[in-house]
């Protein structure tokens, strides 16, 4: 398949454009100045997008079109674009390609206008105009520095608060943050005597000026019942400093997806999770790391359903990182002081490792579709599960079984349905529960729901009549059994 006919079975997109005839002056700038301002891109002319259809150009017309086109992106676009522009044929039809490559002097913009009424950038297959923070990010690209590297001027590094940091830093490296460390991370810089801490430290730190800075600095994380948005089953808020975000949320996942038993080698069991978690939490430490700090009121979401798994991410996908091509080991870094912070922590673990461990987890799990796309200034990853069909409802012919206090607790806290969902598909003991809550050491409330699901006889002992036999766990009853599948159903509580 040649190079046009793949091409020509692509949507428009962030670097594709389709266009019948030359359009407007002005359409034609927009165009160009936003893949100038981007990844770059192709324009190609005498092609119409719907339906796709080759309606190609005179032959006789060629040459004129090709210096009309040069001529308006000379005229209108600064500072100054070369485009290659190109003739093609496909089925002897004439096809004008204008190929525009990502600029090293951004912002680009219309050459009547200024730069804050005249910069335009690439939003899935539009071009809209620049907000002020897209323009600020487009000259921190100009200058090769990242927004994480920016100064606080309101307090000094010793005015901080970033205890809690420094306990993790020291857990994970073995080291003391001191302030060569630091001054060595390029976590402040020193200007006129003063030690000022970048974005990248109030990101990491506990002080109030991460709220006061980054009030979105957060992750949102959702268990919804059904395949969209709607009921919630469980939802939680990760609010703590960067360096601590993404394993909260890896565990929050892993709270809500199941752990199964997929077939036997020998006598040993093989245990598999229902999506690629290493999938998973890659895609998770990529969406902290590279995420855009910049953008206000925007969080980090991350959307689990029955039927997929949704993460999305703060700010366009770098323009040198293709996911279409995940096996080449890309490694581009937006936030150039949290990144290596990231790296000496282990969240990190190899540069430009992380889009291959995907790629090759994935090959284990044919069942799960792994798309990406741009839905406005983020990047939105999902994980499907193919093999997911919806379960015929199911009539509550258990709910008068249950005692009304049970019932009320349940509508009001999803940690019993998650309780039973960790025993759907192998025993548990108590302390296996609780490292799947991601708790350090067993809660009484913990003890109080298993106490609440034996008394209901939704769980019972592994071992019978030997309630403290080192190796009890503990089991779905058939009536818990059912009583799940009511709950996943949405028949009971709000789960």
């Amino acid at each position: 398949m040649s190079k046009l006919t793949d091409i020509l079975l692509r949507p428009e997109g962030r670097r594709l454009e389709f266009k019948e005839s030359l359009p407007t002056n002005s359409d034609l700038a927009k165009s160009i100045l936003a893949f100038a301002n981007d990844a770059g891109g192709e324009l190609y002319l005498g092609i119409k997008d719907t339906p796709r259809d080759v309606v190609g150009l005179e032959e006789n017309e060629l040459i004129a079109l090709e210096e009309k086109i040069a001529n308006i992106i000379h005229d209108l676009c600064e500072p100054v674009i070369l485009p290659e522009i190109t003739f093609l044929q496909h089925e002897g039809k004439h096809i004008i390609r204008t190929q525009v490559y990502k600029g090293s002097a951004p912002p680009y913009h219309l050459k009547n206008k200024s730069v804050s009424e005249g910069t335009f950038i690439r939003v899935g297959s539009t071009n809209r105009l620049a907000s002020a923070e897209m323009i600020a990010e487009l000259e921190r690209h100009r200058q090769n520095i990242s927004f994480d590297s920016e100064l606080v001027y309101s307090k000094t590094v010793e005015q901080i608060d970033i205890g809690i940091f420094k306990e993790f830093f020291q857990e994970k490296t073995g080291e003391e943050l001191t302030i060569q460390a630091l001054k060595k991370l390029e976590l402040f810089r020193s200007e006129q005597g003063r030690n000022l801490p970048t974005y990248a430290l109030i990101l990491l730190s506990d002080d109030d000026l991460q709220k006061q800075y980054f009030p979105y600095s957060k992750i949102e994380c959702a268990r919804f019942k059904g395949t969209v948005p709607g009921n919630f089953i469980d939802q939680k808020t990760i609010d703590v400093n960067v360096g601590l975000q993404s394993e909260q949320a890896y565990q929050f996942v892993l709270r809500h997806i199941s752990q199964g038993t997929t077939d036997y080698t020998g006598v040993y069991r093989n245990d598999r999770w229902e999506y690629p978690i290493v999938a998973i939490r890659e895609i998770i430490r990529n969406a902290v790391i590279h995420r855009d700090y910049s953008l206000t009121g925007k969080d980090i979401k991350i959307a689990i359903f029955d039927d997929k798994v949704e993460i999305t991410s703060p700010g366009k996908l770098l323009p040198t990182v293709d996911f279409s091509d995940m096996e080449s080991g890309q490694s581009d870094i937006r936030n150039k002081i949290l990144a290596p912070v990231f790296k000496k922590l282990r969240i990190i673990e190899q540069w430009g490792n992380g889009l291959k461990l995907i790629s090759e987890e994935l090959q284990y799990y044919p069942e799960i579709g792994f798309d990406w796309k741009e839905p406005g200034i983020a990047f939105r990853v999902t994980f499907t599960n193919k093999n997911f069909k919806q379960q015929p409802e199911l009539q509550p012919e258990l709910q008068p079984e249950l005692q009304p206090e049970l019932q009320q607790e349940l509508q009001q806290e999803s940690l019993y349905g998650f309780v039973l969902r960790q025993l759907e598909y192998r025993p548990l003991n108590t302390k296996e529960l609780s490292d799947k809550m991601g708790q350090k050491e067993i809660s009484g409330q913990l003890r109080k729901i298993i106490r609440k699901l034996h008394k209901n006889k939704l769980i019972e002992n592994s071992i019978p009549n030997k309630p403290n036999h080192p190796a009890q766990k503990h089991q779905l009853t058939p009536t818990g059994k059912t009583f799940l599948k009511l709950l996943i159903n949405g028949k009971i509580g709000d789960y």
